[in-house]
């Protein structure tokens, strides 16, 4: 039997099932039965993307099927075997479909299933960054679940996202490994089938940050071959079914590499008798390259440990900044002043402490360097959250003197100690900041007195004096601005114009994280614009940032404004923190968070409006923003700023509220503005808002009309 034989023969038996399904599903529930994924914009995302047709009921489902069918070619050539095995994996997406019937929950823990569009962007970020550098997929049981386990464990060090399909998930179980999404060790399901919930964030992508058109196949598997850094690690035995799904992965651009002595394609179809050798062979084959960190520590240390949760019954000890003194900080001294990789505990360390209590601590990080510069302190300082939560064990959240950390008892057993702490923020304040760090030593304190003393006498002043020179940093207040096109990895269009009142709509690129990267890597994501040659106050327009914009866009994009929602607004690439659209009932804009999973007035979800909004294009009426933007006084300056704000989600409108607050008291006049806006408890569609809003006398409806 040839690889096209099997490959023919597992696509006919899945689209045999793939028929028998829905005709049982239209007998049981009519053919005009809704049916989608949910937490999606697109429906049925894989079966979308390949041809451009969404479907919404299960008459609609059949029809679909139908063009399936003639995917499924037999001629013996490589890429008809390629086609059926795409044709199988759309068969696998409408079988997972109907499982969502009625709005079903179809997969227990440990298993997820599909994966909403929220967390497609959410990894937008660390895919970009290369905190993700690759996703694998891992089908079947592997030999020994301690041989399984470990493969697992090894690409979750390199913080690769792990995706589980079949038994390997009652491998890890059986071994007692965490795993989730919080640690970046996804179990999708145990049937095959649910391998097409990996394929749809694969493609999702391509939607999402690549602007790839629907129905453009052809632009869909060039895209993630090139950009979407994945491949499968399949275990014998091998089944036709796999054998197909393992051809439609292929055809995305995604190698497979499997320990059966099977058929072998160059670069794609990897026999790899060594299951110990899978995670090499699997890099190899991706040509991906792993960030190497030599960190002396007795735990992990990797991206995919970000996400940990340490909960109270699993932990040694915290540290609580909300209840005693605790900060983190960093700061400039002379050369002389520092000893490099000095490492100091002054305090009792973690084994003086008794097992789930509170302590206070507080680090600092005192770097020299000829290029080092004061803005930079800040900067490096937000890196910590980040650094620390990388350990395996540790979790971190907050910063300055609003921290809280967190070490778990498998941790402290492994032998860490707070000088391990010292060691991850020395490692990778010297790794990632070399060209302005030349020595580096920290101190760190947890005796209660010695952290009340320090944190008035030096950190309090010293956030005091950066707050007051952030508050002071306007757009007009400085000579240049800088670009960012980190996300370009996905989004090749789209480039961010960062200012000191617009921060990257990521969220996570403020003007002085430009200006440091800038700084330490000169040809690097983030480049000097100049704003020298102003064309239109008002929106925000200048000469010299559109002919950057169009350089950084490789042509893409001719203009762009800074200020402005609907003339010639600035593009979104899917990383967005938040987006704004226009509700033209009450003259105003919506605004709908990540994080947000219910209806808008706009009529919209956060996926729908994502949906239209992301992938490096001009939206005119809709913008992606980070949260931070929403209280800045550049906000939709062209028509009329915060006044604007109708609507965003309640859990939102609290983390902005003082600062938002305190910006539209400051332009306007309006006390508590924030009282004014509606949300998900108030109203979800636009009449109701309109009338919340007139009873509240919202400034809005007063404006001169936005279209």
């Amino acid at each position: 039997m040839t690889l096209f034989d099997v490959v023919f023969s597992g696509n006919d038996t899945v689209y045999g099932l793939t028929e028998s399904a829905i005709n049982d599903a239209i007998a049981k529930y009519g053919a005009d039965k809704a049916v989608a994924f949910p937490d999606t914009a697109y429906s049925l995302p894989c079966y979308y993307a390949v041809t451009g047709t969404k479907v919404g009921n299960l008459g609609e489902l059949k029809e679909a099927l139908g063009v399936v069918k003639t995917l499924m070619t037999r001629e013996q050539k490589l890429n008809d075997a390629f086609m059926s095995g795409v044709a199988t994996a759309l068969c696998a997406e409408f079988i997972e479909v109907l499982k969502y019937i009625d709005g079903a929950a179809p997969y227990e823990a440990p298993c997820y299933g599909h994966l909403g569009d929220p967390v497609i962007r959410e990894l937008g970020v660390p895919l970009v960054t290369g905190d993700i550098p690759g996703v694998a997929v891992i089908l079947g049981a592997a030999p020994t679940a301690e041989e399984g386990v470990a493969l697992v464990k090894s690409y979750q060090a390199q913080g690769i996202l792990v995706t589980l399909v079949g038994g390997i998930i009652d491998q890890c179980e059986e071994l007692g490994y965490k795993t989730g999404a919080n640690v970046r060790v996804i179990p999708l399901g145990k049937e095959v089938t649910s391998v097409i919930h990996a394929v749809s964030v694969a493609i999702r992508a391509a939607l999402i940050f690549g602007n790839i058109k629907p129905g453009d196949a052809a632009g869909l598997m060039d895209y993630t071959m090139k950009r979407v850094p994945a491949f499968v690690n399949a275990f014998a035995p091998l089944d036709a079914v796999i054998v197909a799904c393992g051809a439609g992965a292929i055809a995305l651009g995604f190698p497979v590499i499997t320990n059966e002595e099977t058929f072998k394609v160059p670069k794609s179809l990897i026999v790899q008798k060594d299951v110990s050798k899978f995670n090499a062979t699997s890099l190899e084959a991706r040509d991906i390259k792993i960030k190497i960190t030599n960190i002396d520590i007795p735990v992990a240390f990797a991206s995919a440990f970000e996400g940990e949760i340490i909960r109270r019954g699993d932990m040694q000890v915290e540290f609580d900044g909300s209840r005693v003194d605790c900060f983190e900080l960093v700061t400039t001294k002379d050369m002389a002043e520092v000893e490099d990789h000095k490492i100091e505990v002054i305090g009792p360390d973690l084994d003086g402490f008794e097992v789930g209590t509170k302590h206070s601590i507080a680090y600092v990080v005192e770097v020299a360097g000829k290029r080092m510069q004061s803005d930079f302190e800040p900067v490096i300082e937000r890196k910590f959250h980040s650094y620390l939560n990388c350990v395996e064990g540790m979790m971190h959240t907050g910063q300055r003197d609003m921290i809280r950390i967190r070490v778990s008892k498998e941790t402290f057993n492994a032998g860490f100690r707070l000088k391990h702490l010292g060691e991850v923020l020395y490692a990778k304040v010297k790794s990632e900041f070399a060209a302005v760090v030349d020595k580096c030593q920290v101190m760190i304190y947890t005796d209660d007195a010695m952290c009340t003393k320090l944190r008035h006498e030096l950190a309090t002043p010293v956030f005091d004096k950066r707050d007051e020179r952030l508050d002071t940093l306007t757009d007009e207040g400085v000579d240049v601005y800088y670009s960012c096109i980190m996300c370009q990895a996905f989004s090749p269009s789209h480039v961010c114009v960062v200012t000191p009142e617009r921060l990257g709509l990521c969220g996570a690129v403020s003007w002085l994280d430009a200006k440091a990267t800038n700084e330490l890597d000169p040809q690097g994501p983030c480049q000097v614009i100049t704003k020298e040659r102003v064309i239109d106050e008002r929106i925000g327009e200048y000469e010299d940032v559109n002919e950057a914009v169009k350089k950084f866009s490789q042509g893409a994009l001719e203009d762009v404004s800074l200020y402005s929602i609907i003339e010639k607004p600035m593009t979104s690439c899917g990383c967005f923190e938040c987006i704004c659209g226009i509700e033209p009932l009450s003259n105003g804009v919506c605004i709908a968070n990540r994080e947000y999973a219910g209806m808008t007035p706009i009529g919209m979800t956060f996926p729908e409006l994502a949906s239209m909004t992301g992938g490096g294009v001009q939206t005119p009426g809709f913008m992606g923003h980070g949260k931070h933007f929403i209280s800045s006084k550049k906000f939709m300056k062209a028509e009329g700023g915060v006044k604007r704000i109708v609507w965003m989600p309640k859990e939102l409108k609290e983390q902005v509220a003082e600062r938002l607050n305190a910006t539209a008291k400051e332009l306007y006049g309006i006390d508590n503005f924030t009282d004014m806006i509606g949300d998900e408890t108030v109203a979800e569609d636009p009449e109701t808002l309109l009338a919340f809003l007139e009873e509240k006398g919202h400034p809005a409806l007063s404006m001169e009309p936005m279209m």
